[in-house]
């Protein structure tokens, strides 16, 4: 037997495994599973190309618990080592890999996540472990080896009775790690880290009912079977051509991933590129509706089918993070802190071949089914909105596939919108006006004004549309958007007519003095003249106002500080209207003020402004006016 200090300056370096290396003890099972799965297909390889002349067989990884003895074992059957690669992998490599570790991340290597770079999977073990015992047995024909470490740099070096090809690791676990002996909590953390790996993982065994055979009889019992209990799918849809995939696959992939989520996807995006680096992965579109709070983390990012993370902040185009699904690259830096990876140029190419290849799908879709792709559209359109806005590559594609609903419920992409609206909604200075309402009920009067003359009215409702139709009117000279309860319908659209007024302007200028007597501060008063059947009171709100404060209230963008600023209105009086002659030719000026007042709450309640006291006033008042 033989016996040996470990070959590292560091005194005793597995406390600071346990400080510094990893934040979650938990990793330790994902480590030391995929070192198995990793020595198993290095196996394979060696067969593939001649070099290891042995049968590879159906090998698997176990994982058994043994709750009396406070042990984890972790079996493979994959190359295994002689007592000469132990004495250099275990003992040399792995902590010269430590201390450069420790010298290089001490400050980000809490937030690195995978250390498997470092040849120091292996060390986690010792997080949960108060000793760690290796059996190996090499594919090459030597003796097994049995090397014991109780987490002080000495350990000991025999040889073992092992016949089997392949490594057993055993943990005997520390009393502050003890959970980790619960059947339950081992198994959730195969199914977090290990659910897809390439090679089959055993955990237990569970009993099967076999089917009844044809010919069986009435009282027949079917029989059961104990089997292994294989925790994982080694061959996941990702890992497939699209060709060989049905719609049916993508569904029951997405219930594989996502088991606890009750409505189907979309539509998925196949990712699948191996130069100028290798990704796959399928992405799916789940229903979003308008509501930015949504979750974001729920995209996996695997390496080489191992569980990492679903923080894919800086990998994903952020406007994607909106997302579900599963990306595995063996490319992406995972040794860095999450800044450093932000920062690398692969992961860069990776982020923009994926907006790329988004981008490409929808347009695809559109093409494909333009009637499916306008169904979808509203469960869809805020992480395209969002891509707009936050990704030029993105916007540069739009133009093919974003839509613009009416409220009406057509669609059209901006090119069409426009050839559609030319004739009719160019105004008297050749500019061209994309009418709009947030909210269809509630800016229902005007919308209906509108229609009257013939325009046509976008339904544009996401909370992020002021900053997205900002961007549209800088890249479109000659178009301008404006919601439809701006002005009065023909201030929208200036034409050359002017409606001639009844007043002269010494009555305009006395008409106004008395209103503006009675009107709040808060309302801009403009007299117009337009058709006598027009509402003789309406209240806008300018559009630059309303759209910088919106704006500056979403973030990112609009003036500073207009998010704060109180709502400003315009009151537009129509002179043509009889309520118009009324008010100014009126002696009475308590009925004066009384007309006035009633008009306004009548206007302010068309566009849901009365609210409150006011409100009760004016119910009180109009029930008096009828007696």
């Amino acid at each position: 037997m033989a016996t040996g200090k470990i070959n590292v300056s560091v005194e005793n370096i597995f406390p600071l495994i346990k400080k510094f290396l990893y934040s979650d003890h938990e990793i330790f099972l994902r480590e030391l599973v995929s070192n198995g799965t990793d020595a198993t297909l290095k196996l394979k390889h060696l067969i593939s190309i001649g070099e290891a002349k042995v049968e590879y067989g159906n090998p698997i990884i176990e994982v058994k618990v043994d709750k009396e003895g406070k042990k984890i074992h972790i079996i493979d059957q994959g190359l295994g080592m002689t007592a000469d690669e132990v004495e250099k992998y275990i003992n040399q490599v792995a902590f010269s890999g430590a201390e450069e570790f420790l010298d290089k991340y001490k400050d980000s290597a809490k937030d690195s996540g995978i250390i498997g770079h470092f040849g120091l999977g292996f060390y986690s073990a010792f997080m949960v472990a108060e000793k760690v015992e290796i059996i190996t047995k090499s594919y090459k024909d030597e003796p097994a080896a049995h090397w014991t470490c109780d987490g002080s740099p000495e350990f000991t070096l025999e040889p073992a009775d092992k016949t089997s090809r392949g490594t057993e690791i055993i943990l005997h676990i520390a009393e502050d790690s003890l959970e980790f002996l619960d059947d339950s909590k081992i198994s959730g953390l195969l199914n977090k880290y290990n659910k897809f790996m390439p090679i089959p993982i055993k955990f237990g065994t569970r009993t099967e009912t076999l089917p009844k055979p044809e010919d069986a009889p009435e009282d027949y019992v079917n029989e059961t079977v104990e089997t292994d209990n294989i925790i994982n799918n080694p061959n996941p849809a990702w890992t497939k051509q699209p060709s060989e995939l049905s719609d049916e696959d993508y569904k029951n992939f997405y219930r594989e991933l996502y088991p606890m989520q009750f409505e189907e996807p979309l539509f998925n995006i196949h990712l699948n590129v191996d130069y100028p680096f290798n990704l796959t992965g399928i992405l799916y579109f789940p229903k979003l509706g308008s509501d930015m709070q949504i979750q974001k983390d729920k995209i996996q990012l695997y390496q080489n089918q191992v569980y990492v993370t679903d923080n894919v902040e800086g990998i994903v185009p952020e406007f994607l993070t909106m997302l579900k699904g599963v990306i595995d690259s063996p490319d992406i830096p995972l040794n860095v802190s999450r800044s450093g990876l932000q920062a690398d140029g692969a992961v860069k190419k990776i982020s923009n071949y994926i907006t790329r290849k988004v981008a490409d799908k929808l347009k695809a879709l559109f093409n494909e089914n333009r009637a499916d792709f306008e169904a979808k559209w509203n469960d869809i359109k805020i992480v395209l909105e969002y891509g707009m806005l936050s990704e030029d590559k993105f916007y540069e594609k739009a133009g093919a596939f974003v839509l613009y609903p009416t409220v009406d419920d057509t669609y059209f992409t901006l090119e069409e919108l426009k050839e559609k609206l030319k004739e009719n909604q160019t105004d008297k200075d050749g500019k061209l006006v994309v009418l709009y309402a947030g909210n269809k009920d509630a800016q229902h009067s005007y919308i209906e004004a509108a229609k009257e003359k013939g325009y046509e009215v976008l339904l544009l409702d996401s909370p992020i549309i002021s900053h997205l139709i900002q961007k549209i009117e800088n890249d479109n000279s000659g178009l301008t958007f404006v919601r439809v309860d701006s002005d009065h319908i023909d201030n929208l659209i200036k034409k050359e007519e002017n409606a001639i007024s009844k007043l002269s302007d010494d009555e305009k200028a006395t008409l106004k003095t008395s209103l503006e007597a009675y009107i709040p501060k808060a309302y801009s008063v403009q007299l117009e003249a337009m058709d006598s059947q027009a509402a003789p009171f309406i209240i806008t709100q300018p559009e630059f106002m309303r759209r910088m404060k919106e704006m500056s209230q979403t973030g990112g963008g609009g003036m500073f500080g207009m998010g704060n600023m109180p709502e400003m209105y315009n009151l537009i009086v129509n002179t043509n209207s009889d309520l118009a002659s009324s008010i100014l030719n009126t002696e009475d000026k308590t009925h004066q003020e009384h007309l006035v007042k009633q008009a306004l709450d009548l206007a302010k309640l068309s566009q849901n402004l009365l609210k409150g006291e006011a409100l009760t006033a004016f119910v009180k008042r109009s029930f008096e006016m009828i007696k």
